[in-house]
């Protein structure tokens, strides 16, 4: 159920993408579509009824189910240049209203 949430803010944030000429807007689809990938590889790196993988004597790796590392180490990596992006993109925003005035593309000459 929770991969289906995430695949629906994925589609939301391509649509968010895809049909605005926005850059403010433009940058919050971003954001909701990383959320919703961020939301996916967790998904996938969950076990019910796992633990945490860490090898000791009381628990033998071949008698439990681990949960994956690598996808909490993904989506944690993923936050931090989600950050980057979202504040060099509003940087760029910041720019583009100081030199045209607006932040819809289609006014200073983004489509061709």
């Amino acid at each position: 159920m929770i991969k289906f949430a995430s695949l629906l803010l994925i589609v939301i944030g391509l649509y968010g993408i895809l049909s605005t000429r926005n850059v403010i807007k433009i940058l919050v689809g971003i954001n909701v579509m990383e959320i919703g990938i961020n939301i996916f590889i967790i998904a996938i790196g969950f076990v019910n009824g796992g633990a945490a993988p860490i090898l000791s004597v009381d628990n033998p790796g071949s008698l439990l189910k681990f949960v994956d590392p690598v996808a909490q180490a993904l989506v944690l990596t993923s936050i931090v240049i989600g950050l980057g992006v979202t504040a060099l993109g509003l940087v760029f925003a910041r720019k583009i209203h100081k030199k045209h005035g607006t932040y819809d593309l289609s006014e200073i000459g983004g489509e061709s």
